[in-house]
């Protein structure tokens, strides 16, 4: 992977900082929520650049769930298009780090199962999904072997 170029969204990039510098002890909530976050690091589609996203720590086992909502935006969020070209992933819960391959699941009763857990735990998703005409993509991340 190339260098790591921190987010333009400063609240973004001070966010992956704080939670790396403390090993997860901090910034390991979405902004005033309180919910648990997690940093996804996968690489730039364009320009093979190291990029860095908090995104809701939504888990199936020892599985993560990533919903691209965007708050319902009607374009995807650019992880979106890096992890379709390179599906090879790491994230980092807290101080632990795992590598891990993500797929997008598409419609079918295990994005439904998935999609349940997702809102369950976050559930402003279906909000987004019922303000945009698009479908929101939904992937899970699994440990490679």
């Amino acid at each position: 992977m190339g260098e790591y170029v921190p987010s333009t969204m400063d609240w973004v990039a001070a966010q992956v900082e704080l939670y790396e510098r403390s090993n997860g002890a901090e910034g390991v909530t979405l902004r005033d929520t309180g919910l648990p976050v997690i940093i996804m690091t996968n690489k730039g589609n364009k320009t093979g650049a190291i990029r860095k996203t908090p995104l809701m720590r939504i888990v199936d086992g020892d599985r993560y769930i990533f919903v691209a909502a965007k708050g319902g935006a009607p374009n995807h969020p650019v992880w979106y298009n890096n992890i379709k070209a390179d599906p090879n992933i790491q994230i980092r819960d807290k101080a632990e780090v795992f590598s891990m391959r993500a797929r997008e699941v598409e419609e079918s009763p295990e994005r439904q199962r998935l999609w349940d857990i997702a809102v369950a735990t976050y559930a402003p998703i279906q909000v987004y999904q019922d303000k945009t005409d698009r479908v929101i993509p939904l992937f899970v991340a699994e440990t490679i072997d």
